[in-house]
Parts: C-alpha cells; structure tokens; sequence
C-alpha cells in the first residue's frame, strides 16, 4: 500500500508556529491536515468551554427557554420524548435531569419494541388524555409534522430540539431548535441531537441568572487622529446581537444629529474605565451631554484579577480568542470578550452545583458525538475532550460507573476509542434490540444495586446483539453482492424478513465499506411495516435520496435522517413499487472517487524525535474519529529486535520490538504474521508507518507502536 506524507509549504508552518506559539512539529501537522483557519485550529489548542458557541445564538432558544419556565410556574405535566439509540437516550436523559432538577412534573417515553423512530399519534393522545400540556423532542421531532399538528389540536404545546436534516416543511406549532434549520443562526451545524439538547439545558441553567434576557449596550471610545469613534454593542444572554460605529468630529454635531440616540436609547450602558469614557464624550459632545453609564471595570478586575490597571487597548490583544481571528480584534470585541468571561466567571459563582451537573452531561454528549459519529472538529472537539476528562478525572455519571465497571474499563485512562469500541456498542444494544428504556433507566436510576442489574442486563443484550449480526451477514453477504449487478454497482440493496429489525443499520454500513457504494438493508416486521436503514458514502446523501424515491410522500410511512445515515419504513404491500423507485433513482447515482487507499504519513520522525513525550502530541490532537483520523508516523531504518506471532483464537499478528536510535518500542502489527520472514524477519532494518497507544497492563502503562504498514528499509 503506497504512504503518502503531503507537501506542505514552509512558509505556512513557519507562520502556524509564530501566530499560536506552537512547536513546528504540531505546526507541520496542522498544516498537512489543512487546519490553517484561526478558527480551525482553535479547537485544537484550547479546551475551555468558553470556547463553545452560545446556546442563544440558536434561533427560538429563548422561546423554549419561557415555555419550559412556564410549564414549572403554572405546575404542568412535561413529557420529554427522545429516540432507542446511544444519542437519543443521552439527550432523553440529560433533559429529564435538568427538568427533575427544576422541580418540574416530567415524564419521558422512548421508542420501544417495534415502534417506529420519532413522536407517534399514539404517545401524543396518550399523554393528552393524562392532562399532558408540554412535549419536548429531542433527536427526533423535525419531521413529525401530522404528530405536532395533531399535538396543537389537544391543547399540547411542541419543543422541538434537533438536529437531522430538515424537510421542506416543518413542523408547526411547534418551538423549532435545529442547528440545521436554513436560518437556524447557529455557526456550526454538525452536532449531535444530545449536544443541541445539552445547549437547550445550558440555556435553562443560565436563565436562573439576573443577566438571563438583560439588553445590555457595551460602548468604548476610541481617539483617531482628529475624531473619535463611539463604538457600541448590544448584548442579550451574553450574545452579541447589534453593533453601531460612530465616528465624531468634536464640536461638529450635536448627540442628537447622531444615530446614538436611536440605538442607545432604554439601554442600560456598560463601559470600562467610566472617568476616561466620560471625558472622552466630553470632548466630543461638550459638558452639557450626560452619559449615564455603569463602570464595569472595578467588578471584572475583582473576578479576572489579571485585567486590572489595564486599558482596552492592551486588554483585546491579551485575549485568548483574539489569537484566533482572521483579523485583528477592535476594543470593543476585546470588551465583549472580556464581559463574556466575566459572566461565565459570575455565573460559576452564583450557581456552583451547575458545574458537577454541567460536568455530568458533558460524559452524555461525548458518548453521543462519537456515536452519532459526529465531525471531530469545531466544538464537538470541546465536548468529547472534556467529558473524557471528566470521566477520567473519577467523577462518572451514575449509570455510566456501571457499564465502565461491567466492561472492566474502570481506573483506565479512557480515549475516544474506548469508547467507541467498548462502550457505545453496549449502550446502543439495548435500543436495537427493542429495549432502549433500559438503557435510559441506567442513566436515571438513583439505586446503585438498580443501575449495576440493569448493566448486566444491557451487556446480555450485547451479546445478542453480536449474535443476530453475525447471522445476519450470513443472509446478506452473497444477495448483496448480486445485487451490485441489479444496481448498476452503485448500490447494495438487500431485503430479508430474518434480519432483526434492530441492527439493519449496522449491517448496512458492513456492507457500504465492503462494497465502498451505499447500501440499504431491509426486513419485514410481523403483522407491520417493511423497515429499512441505509448508510451512505462517497458523496450520496442519504435523506436526499430517500426524498427523491418518494418525492409526492404516497410510499414512505416516515423516513429521514442525516447525510451519511437515514431511516425509512413504508407498507409491506408496497414493497414492489419501493423496488421499481429503488431501481430508478439507483441509476441516477453519481459518486465521487473511492477515497485514496494509500496510508496518510502525518509527520516523519528522526529516531532523536521519538520519545514518550511525543504522546503528548498524540494527545493534544485527540479526540480521533470522523474527520480527524489517529495521527500516523514515519521512522525509517527502525530495527527488528525481536518478533513472536500472537492470537488467541488464530495465531495471525505480530508482536515486536522495534529499535529506534536508543530507545526500544514494543510494537504490534494486527493481521500480518503472514508477512514475518517472507518480507522482513528479525534483525532487518525497517522503514515503518504506525500510530501510537497508551497499554495498561499489570497497574502499569508504556506507550506502543501500533503498526499500519511496515516495509524492509532500502
């Protein structure tokens, strides 16, 4: 397999280097990844939560906030409805936590046994008829528009807090929160259903706060060469939401010739350093025009003891996130920030238990980005570092305590993988095998002798979950792979009543990467629907091509999801006509290119360069995962010192150890025991590609090399 390490332009790492104080070697990988944006590569340099977007910046946030205040003042009946799998049960979870926590008289509801994804007719009348007056979805919602109609005409008011793709035609009534939605005002869309849910909690928590819907008018005055400029910023819920600059000639006009008036005008006014604000405005408007401002200076400088004595002008260029915009920071931006830090700061203080709290739904919306499979950039990076370091701090969410303790991972210092190989398939086993209350129940029971049973329970189910797949594959191998002809080879398609309902999604995404096409799989319920998943690749959006097979809405009985993964299901008696626009829109496929098999080289390292600091590097590029693969390394003439094969049921991998200048690496190389004496053996020089992993083994833990591909050196 060909190693590719990329080109990149030195002036680019050398510029990477000085702008962000980072060493050349993480500069150069920045590069060679194409994280040169500010914006981008301050995912990967910070982990404070400041640096997440505000929950406000999400259009109707402060509806949803007012009607779930309301719903606890006027003593109403709440029901929160979330989806069977790892993100909606997280999302179902963390809001019924913050609502307890509210005192609020909620209830919840998942999908269960057969019933279809999203919120049904029959759980809308059901709890309308108990005198229900409040749904909130979360993961789920956005297309269930004869479910929120039918809602509205019980006299039961809809939350929808989302995130897959939405239809042409929303849902109505209903408080909409989707970071997809077109004017969604929210600047990263690709967050999972429990993320958006975890916003909609944030924004609950700092609602408590006296600033919670304060308009506030944050203003500076700045001297030019023969004007000033009067800079002012509207903040609501620490959001910046209206801007004006306006430039004065002193004793030219009047305050009220100006736009001031208008914009300033009901606003409390915010400034730093009041007396040199004042004289300032003096100066430009004379001492018969009366600002009445508040100083925030002497507050701020009594929480962020570091800013004091210090103007605005030195205060925007030492801000963190000044470093990371495309141009340099006004005073006014520096002061915004600043306020914003001040009102975290305020908030911490004000409201301490939301911190432990704030601690615990990070665990679930890290659980849930990796699940979901979310981009690991932008702020997903935020949310799966810090529930990782939450969780590895000791202080694990209940529930999650007992499903790391039943998977022997308890003590361990746990990555991104960990969770996605030994976690979420557990967790998600309950909901794929119709059980997801289950796994909801583990999150909220308050009995630590309940939430270890139920463990055990859901890694029972885990291991039916293996079985039904592997007897699945069994069904679908070899009618996949003829179906390719039926399909023009740009789709793998498969329908068979043997297959689980549950796990139809992961044996289509098996079959996607096997055939490197799109797949659908589907099975037939007993005395219900034909049910379906597909998982989609190589540029096809998955909901799009289900919009396309059933364009007027006469065959799917609900359908929707993301790009890469979707959802359907429609009658068994139209099972012939879904074949015949299966067909169809299957020609109409265009895909991209098959991505490139080569092995992508990060960085080549000198013997000198690799030590077990250079896991510290590792480390600051976790978490790994969609769109931010494991950093991958280069040693040339690295010697095999020692090699045995290795297995426990087949013996096919190599365990080896590798010398590089000094040091000695122990190394494994998975499925190559074939290649041991036929390409290179012990005692050869060895030019190798590999990652590097933390092993625990015996209370102790040693960096290794984990082998990609190897080759004899010369």
């Amino acid at each position: 397999m060909p190693w590719n390490k990329k080109e990149v332009a030195p002036e680019v790492v050398r510029d990477l280097n000085k702008k962000f104080s980072c060493d050349l070697l993480f500069a150069s990988i920045l590069a060679r990844r194409g994280i040169t944006r500010p914006g981008d590569v301050l995912y990967y340099l910070e982990d404070d939560l400041r640096f997440q977007h505000s929950p406000f910046l999400l259009s109707e946030m402060e509806d949803a906030v007012d009607r779930i205040w309301q719903a606890k003042d006027e003593g109403e009946k709440v029901l929160v409805f979330g989806d069977r799998d790892v993100d909606g049960v997280t999302s179902t979870a963390l809001v019924v936590t913050a609502l307890i926590d509210m005192g609020i008289d909620v209830a919840w509801r998942l999908p269960s046994g057969d019933e279809a994804y999203g919120l049904s007719l029959d759980a809308v009348e059901d709890f309308a008829a108990k005198y229900g007056t409040l749904i909130i979805t979360v993961d789920c919602g956005i297309s269930n528009n004869a479910e929120v109609a039918r809602a509205a005409e019980l006299g039961v008011d809809v939350i929808v807090v989302d995130h897959h793709n939405p239809p042409e035609v929303l849902p109505e009534p209903a408080i909409i929160i989707n970071p997809k939605l077109q004017d969604s005002g929210y600047p990263f869309p690709d967050i999972s259903g429990c993320a958006v849910a975890y916003k909609l909690v944030s924004a609950l928590r700092f609602s408590r706060h006296e600033l919670y819907k304060q308009e506030l008018c944050l203003l500076n005055v700045r001297p030019l060469t023969d004007a000033y400029a009067i800079e002012c910023l509207k903040v609501v819920n620490m959001t910046a939401r209206e801007s004006l600059t306006e430039t004065v000639v002193p004793g030219a006009v009047r305050v009220s010739q100006t736009r001031l008036v208008p914009f300033l005008q009901g606003q409390q006014i915010m400034v730093w350093d009041a007396d040199l604000q004042k004289k300032q405005l003096e100066k430009v408007f004379g001492k018969g025009v009366d600002f009445n401002v508040l100083d925030l200076r002497p507050e701020i400088e009594k929480l962020i003891p570091q800013a004091a004595g210090m103007s605005l002008l030195k205060l925007k260029d030492m801000s963190r996130l000044a470093r990371y915009r495309d141009e340099p920071a006004t005073e006014i931006e520096g002061f915004f920030n600043l306020f914003v830090t001040f009102a975290h700061k305020k908030t911490e203080q004000a409201f301490p238990d939301a911190a432990k709290r704030e601690q615990h739904d990070l665990q679930l919306t890290a659980l849930a980005a990796l699940a979901d499979i979310m981009p690991l950039q932008n702020e997903n990076r935020l949310f799966v570092r810090q529930g990782l370091a939450s969780i590895n701090s000791g202080n694990v969410r209940p529930g999650l305590l007992e499903l790391l303790a039943r998977q022997d991972l308890l003590g361990k210092r746990l990555t991104s993988k960990d969770l996605s190989w030994s976690v979420i398939p557990v967790l998600n086993a309950a909901g794929r095998l119709g059980q997801p209350e289950l796994a909801l129940k583990l999150f909220l029971e308050s009995d630590a002798k309940m939430r270890d049973a139920i463990a055990r329970r859901i890694a029972e189910l885990n291991e039916d979950r293996k079985r039904l797949g592997d007897e699945a594959w069994a069904l679908v191998e070899s009618p996949a792979y003829k179906s390719l002809a039926d399909y023009g080879g740009l789709l793998a398609a498969v329908m068979d009543k043997g297959i689980h309902r549950g796990i139809t999604g992961l044996v289509a995404g098996k079959l996607a990467q096997t055939h490197k096409v799109p797949a659908i799989v589907v099975t037939f319920l007993e005395n219900g629907p034909a049910v379906g998943s597909m998982r989609s690749l190589r540029g096809v959006d998955a909901t799009r091509f289900l919009d396309q097979i059933d364009p007027m809405g006469d065959l799917f009985l609900n359908h929707g999801g993301h790009n890469a993964a979707a959802g359907f299901s429609f009658p068994q008696e139209k099972t012939a006509e879904f074949t015949a626009r299966l067909k169809e829109q299957a020609s109409l496929i265009e895909l991209e290119s098959p991505e490139d098999e080569s092995v992508a080289v990060d960085a080549e390292l000198p013997h000198t360069y690799l030590t077990p600091d250079t896991m510290k590097l590792v480390d600051r590029f976790e978490p790994f995962g969609k769109d931010n693969e494991e950093l991958r390394f280069l040693v040339s003439s690295a010697v095999i010192v020692d090699a045995d094969v290795i297995g426990k049921v087949e013996k096919k991998h190599l365990k080896l150890t590798l010398q590089c200048g000094a040091l000695k690496w122990p190394a494994r190389y998975w499925n190559a025991a074939e290649r041991y004496n036929r390409d290179f053996t012990s005692g050869d020089k060895v030019n190798v590609v590999f990652s590097l992993a933390r092993n625990a083994f015996n209370g102790t833990e040693t960096v290794q090399l984990i082998v990609a591909d190897m080759e004899k050196a010369g």
